[in-house]
């Protein structure tokens, strides 16, 4: 699967957030709580399309904070794949 969208971080710096942490809110009220310093630290994306397709909302969308798993090894672990939150509908920060 190919995510692609705006880097978490530069969404961040758009919006002039300030804080220590992000609290993501899905729309099924599932909620997750991570470091900003991820946002600065990983190439963090919040997807829009994957594999160039929107995402629906049955299938995840519509959006998706994504983790580089793939590319950096050290993020192949529970902890990063539960940030990794779908159906994503806010973002606090904190």
């Amino acid at each position: 699967m190919t995510f692609s969208g705006p880097l978490l971080r530069d969404v961040l710096q758009l919006v002039k957030a300030k804080g220590q942490h992000i609290r993501a809110l899905a729309l099924n009220d599932y909620r997750v709580k991570l470091p900003l310093s991820d946002a600065l630290e990983h190439d963090v994306v919040v997807a829009v399309p994957i594999n160039g397709q929107a995402i629906p909302v049955r299938t995840k969308g519509p959006l998706f904070i994504v983790y580089p798993c793939d590319a950096k090894k050290e993020l192949h672990h529970k902890t990063y794949y539960e940030r990794s939150i779908w159906q994503l509908k806010a973002i606090e920060v904190e």
